[in-house]
């Protein structure tokens, strides 16, 4: 059993923050404030703003936040240039020692300038590690085909390099070779547990409430804890702080409405105020399919979802801000293949606030949250499966800018409780409730030598209900060998205590519940003795950028995942673990089996991007393996080659025309193969049961596990949308669109028992209209 007194390793940590805080209070002069937009008083994020003529600059951040350090006294002219505002030129006079905070507005242009926004990509790419990370927006998600005219975060995650995506109908994400458990969704810093609907076309998010989504698909820094494989961490918008705005949107395959605006209204070139916003979505694809796409399904295709999602928002004059906002997302199929009924339903809510000290230059953060989610499975013919998970998490951080050079800590605090309900294919029970508390302290420092960038941190994550303190170094590096050419790389440990509540061997599981903490382990697995009960993993990436023309970039990234322990299902329990059967091997009687694995390949990107026309190309090639204890296997998400083809073309003078296509090729996924097939007698009375009396289910003899491959997948998406401005404020989009285009028939899995295959959707239309004021 392992234990540290948490109060060792925080002293070490807190008198170097101090120390280095003293050190930051006796540097030359600052300038600090945020970026806004003049029109909505929105933040613009990830833009420069730089003193003219020298080498003092930064970016803003997510929240419009920027800091520029150790300037030395003078007069300058302060400088903000982003794609389609007009340039900001405000002169400045310092002191030594002046810590100046200025708020500073951008007016929108009235023609857009690319080299602009191409000189702010750039700049990024020197001076941050960007190892693993991809950076998203509304405009980038809004650039490929989508459903009904409704761009949404889930058709633009399955473009991005390293990412798997399932099938249409009850499909999941992994990245980079973790499945969705090892996967962390944070909203606003509130932990999301399901992000996509049954349907796999919608996630949660409306894509006009967000104001930026980063995915890290490995090797992440220790401000994240409590996952193995990725996060996606996104940021809504605050809403329109000028005036009252908002959109309409109703297509073939559901609705939407998004009101925002301005509680007390912001005034000229003074970011106090206080607004609102609000987004809810509704599909109702169960009844338009029964006119539109009979030829799917004569039944229709009962994917019902309802989204709501509200925020309030309050700014003080220097910058400094709170939120509040709240959210239910719910999920529902009725009687679907073999499902009789299926839903889940989640409900949250919390609080964030950015804080700007007086006279300290530090940025503090943070947040508290609650969420919960339940969801229920009926299957016709089998017994029930519930699953819940309900719990908060709360979190600080500082954030000192020293120079060139970052400094940031924090704590994180989470507790959660999970109920878990279910029966396994041999009809024996696995069922959990159990409360769990997890706390996390992080040290992270960025240094800037030369061309070199080096950001070292730390984390130290307790697990309350395994007694167990996993401590987690990472490391991200860059170097710049020209401005056209940089070399990177990033890596770490990472636990996690959280488990799936369904088996990573499942091909289709709309079943998506979690467990934590598992007593219920084998003590031994491959010989040895297991140690704990977190599911462990290292990362190891590296990679190079290249601006291979004045609007073309490529990326290439090669990474390894090391799985040192996974924990899965059993699903070959028939024994209870009762000292009746103490006897009986472990495989037999636990509820849970221990894995090992890993995952490797490389992914390589390139995008053109010179304004009216956009292209973004991904190649990715991956190898997963499981091992159990005995067999060496592919997991079902194991698709060796994937590409990713995306193109995006505006017309007309006013740019009001927009043509936009997608093309994806995959390699099949592994499948067992079927040998042979039986009676299958379950004796649910046991001993009293009698077996000339009992009518036995279909069972299936299997074959060697995951030897198969299905066929290659390859799917052509398109979309046309035309936009007219009625007024300055209001405009309505028409849009018209096919997934499928050529009607493809991707197989997505085969129901061995009514010896049918299933295929993915076929050619779907869509029509909708949008009318934004």
């Amino acid at each position: 059993m392992r234990k540290l007194n948490i109060r060792i390793w925080c002293l070490p940590l807190m008198m170097t923050i101090l120390s280095i805080t003293g050190f930051v209070y006796g540097q030359d002069a600052s300038i600090r404030g945020f970026v806004y937009e003049k029109e909505t008083g929105e933040p613009v994020i990830f833009t420069n703003v730089y003193l003219q003529g020298t080498i003092y600059g930064a970016a803003t951040d997510v929240n419009g936040y920027y800091n520029i350090a150790n300037i030395p006294a003078g007069s300058y002219n302060l400088m903000v240039t982003y794609l389609g505002y007009d340039t900001l030129l405000i002169p400045i006079t310092i002191r030594r020692g002046e810590l100046i905070t200025r708020q500073l507005y951008l007016k929108k242009a009235a023609y857009a300038i690319t080299g602009v926004n191409i000189s702010a990509e750039r700049e990024e790419a020197r001076t941050e590690t960007r190892t693993s990370v991809l950076k998203i927006t509304p405009r980038q998600i809004k650039q490929i085909p989508s459903m009904g005219g409704q761009p949404d975060l889930a058709q633009y995650l399955q473009v991005l390099p390293g990412v798997i995506f399932t099938g249409d109908q009850g499909g999941q994400l992994y990245i980079r070779g973790g499945s969705p458990i090892q996967n962390k969704v944070l909203l606003d810093g509130m932990v999301i547990y399901n992000p996509f609907h049954s349907i796999g076309l919608f996630s949660v998010f409306d894509t006009d409430i967000l104001r930026n989504a980063e995915v890290y698909t490995g090797g992440f820094g220790a401000e994240f804890g409590g996952r193995i494989s990725s996060v996606m961490d996104l940021t809504t918008r605050d809403g329109n702080k000028k005036r009252l705005a908002g959109k309409i949107d109703a297509s073939t395959f559901g609705a939407k409405l998004l009101l925002e605006g301005p509680l007390s209204k912001s005034k000229d070139d003074s970011p106090g105020s206080s607004s609102f916003i609000l987004s809810l979505r509704n599909s109702y694809l169960e009844q338009s399919s029964k006119a539109l796409y009979k030829y799917v399904n004569e039944d229709g295709l009962p994917f019902n979802f309802f989204d709501v999602y509200g925020k309030v928002s309050i700014n003080a004059e220097n910058g400094s801000k709170v939120n509040f906002f709240g959210f239910n997302f719910a999920d529902q199929v009725n009687n679907y293949k073999a499902l009789s009924d299926f839903n889940w339903n989640a409900f949250g809510g919390g609080t964030n606030f950015v804080l700007i000290p007086g006279r300290t230059p530090v940025l503090l953060e943070g947040a508290f949250s609650y969420s919960n989610y339940k969801v229920s499975l009926q299957e016709t013919g089998k017994k029930d499966r519930t699953s819940g998970i309900a719990g908060f998490n709360a979190a600080l951080s500082f954030t000192y800018f020293i120079n060139k050079d970052e400094l940031k800590y924090g704590f994180e605090l989470m507790g959660f409780k999970t109920d878990y309900y279910f029966f396994n294919a041999l009809n024996r029970i696995i069922q959990q409730e159990e409360n769990t508390t997890e706390l996390g302290g992080y040290f992270k420092y960025k240094m800037t030598r030369g061309k070199l960038l080096i950001e070292p941190s730390i984390r130290m994550q307790w697990y309350a209900s395994l007694n167990t303190v996993s401590p987690e170094p990472r490391l991200a590096l860059k170097y710049n060998v020209s401005d056209k050419f940089r070399l990177k790389a990033a890596g770490g440990f990472y636990s996690q205590n959280l488990i799936s509540a369904s088996s990573d061997r499942d091909v289709v599981n709309l079943f998506y519940g979690f467990l934590s903490g598992p007593d219920n382990l084998p003590a031994e697995f491959n010989g040895e003795e297991i140690s704990d009960k977190l599911q462990k993993a290292w990362h190891a990436i590296m990679g190079a950028e290249f601006d291979l023309a004045r609007h073309l970039t490529m990326n290439v990234e090669a990474y390894y995942k090391k799985f040192t322990q996974l924990t899965n299902i059993n699903r070959n329990k028939i024994f209870e673990d009762t000292p009746t059967f103490a006897n009986e091997p472990d495989e037999l009687k636990k509820d849970f089996i221990i894995e090992t694995g890993d995952a490797k390949g490389f992914d390589v990107s390139v995008k053109y991007d010179p304004g009216r026309f956009y292209f973004w190309g991904v190649y990715s090639l991956t190898y997963v393996n499981r091992f159990d204890g005995k067999n060496t296997y592919s997991p079902h998400f194991d698709r060796r080659h994937n590409v990713n083809l995306v193109a995006t073309v505006t017309l007309g003078p006013g740019r009001n025309w927009e043509l936009s296509t997608r093309w994806n090729f995959g390699s099949g996924f592994p499948f067992t193969k079927s040998q042979g097939y039986f009676e299958k007698i379950v004796f649910p009375d046991g001993v009293y049961s009698d077996p000339t009396t009992i009518s036995g289910d279909l069972g299936v003899v299997y074959g060697e596990l995951n030897t198969g491959r299905l066929p290659y997948y390859h799917r052509l998406d398109f979309n046309i949308k035309r936009k007219f401005e009625l007024s300055s404020h209001t405009t309505i989009e028409l849009n018209a669109g096919a997934t499928n285009l050529y009607d493809r028939k991707n197989v997505f899995y085969f129901d061995r028992i009514n010896f049918e295959r299933v295929d993915q959707l076929p050619i779907m239309y869509s029509l909708g209209a949008t009318i934004s004021f």
